[in-house]
């Protein structure tokens, strides 16, 4: 049977010693909380047992090492699979106008920003956002023009993005 409350001390005592740890074995503080986490969760869900280790502490710390590393692997291997799959393929650098335009859907309410991304980006239309999200077309539709309305002034190519095509004067 597992004991909260001696769960809870050995939680609260080491907790940010580990993450401190592992964040500098790792380099990334984002992956170090998420192993961290994963960490914490497997000693509570062992901890009849992990609580008799001589150190429990160096017992969560390398579970969350080994997930980080794990998860790099991962990452790594997915890499290597699409490089391979796609050989000579290069990614585009992100160009001023892609920035503009996340810059820009960070600015709107997070429900203009999802059913901007949804139409314009994903290319769903407005019949496919409303079943997908379950929000009327109706409030789908004031969303879109709301959040073009709002990039439009943020933007300085309005034609492009309202309409998706560039107009050139002939």
């Amino acid at each position: 049977m597992r004991d909260a409350a001696d769960f809870d001390t050995f939680y609260a005592t080491s907790c940010r010693r580990v993450l401190a740890h592992v964040t500098m074995m790792v380099g990334s503080p984002a992956e170090a909380e998420d192993s961290v986490a994963e960490a914490y969760l497997r000693a509570w869900n062992r901890w009849s047992k992990i609580a008799t280790y001589e150190n429990p502490e160096a017992w969560v710390r390398q579970v969350a090492y080994r997930h980080a590393v794990s998860s790099w692997r991962k990452a790594v291997n997915r890499l290597t699979a699409h490089r391979r799959a796609h050989p000579g393929h290069a990614v585009d650098a992100l160009g001023p106008d892609h920035v503009a335009i996340v810059a820009a859907l960070r600015k709107l309410p997070v429900d203009q920003r999802r059913v901007i991304v949804l139409h314009h980006i994903a290319g769903r239309s407005v019949a496919e956002i409303q079943q997908e999200t379950g929000i009327p077309a109706g409030t789908v539709t004031t969303w879109l023009a709301r959040g073009r309305r709002a990039m439009a002034a943020q933007l300085s190519d309005r034609d492009t993005f309202e309409t998706g095509r560039e107009h050139h004067d002939a």
